[in-house]
């Protein structure tokens, strides 16, 4: 059994996906305030949300446990509507060696769009299990931003 893992999701979503990438490239902190579990977030070290140096600090719920870890940005990629976001510490580090959000907005020709969740994790043993709550705590808090995006 592999340490190494790779889990994907693909939201659909009715409002823009250049509202979508505005909130997560600039807005960051605003995400707290559409998503019903995420609970908290504050900056931890650092002075700009949107700085490759700045740490963030998350509560967050998942399978009804009120989680935390710390999250700094990895890469931008405007053109492609991409952030790699790198989580740590908190209640990640004690189970994970490596544990990543790759989100990434996709707008189709159609004129529909989705948000595309990636995570790619390394546990630090085979005890852990993969963080499948991590797939549907994204899911849920990307409907609820969805819909908080399309009354905005």
């Amino acid at each position: 059994m592999a340490l190494k893992g790779k889990l994907s999701t693909e939201i659909p979503i009715k409002a823009p996906a250049s509202k979508w990438f505005h909130l997560f490239a600039t807005k960051l902190y605003h995400v707290q305030n559409l998503a019903e579990r995420l609970h908290h977030t504050k900056l931890h070290e650092g002075e700009d949300w949107h700085h490759k140096d700045t740490i963030k600090q998350w509560t967050y719920e998942i399978d009804g446990k009120v989680l935390t870890c710390k999250e700094k940005i990895e890469a931008v990629d405007e053109e492609n509507k991409t952030i790699t976001y790198i989580l740590f510490g908190g209640d990640i580090s004690p189970h994970y060696k490596v544990f990543k959000f790759i989100f990434h907005v996709i707008e189709k020709e159609d004129g529909s769009a989705y948000v595309n969740w990636t995570l790619e994790y390394e546990k630090i043993d085979h005890s852990v299990e993969h963080p499948y709550g991590y797939v549907e705590y994204l899911t849920k808090s990307s409907e609820d931003v969805d819909a908080n995006l399309l009354k905005a």
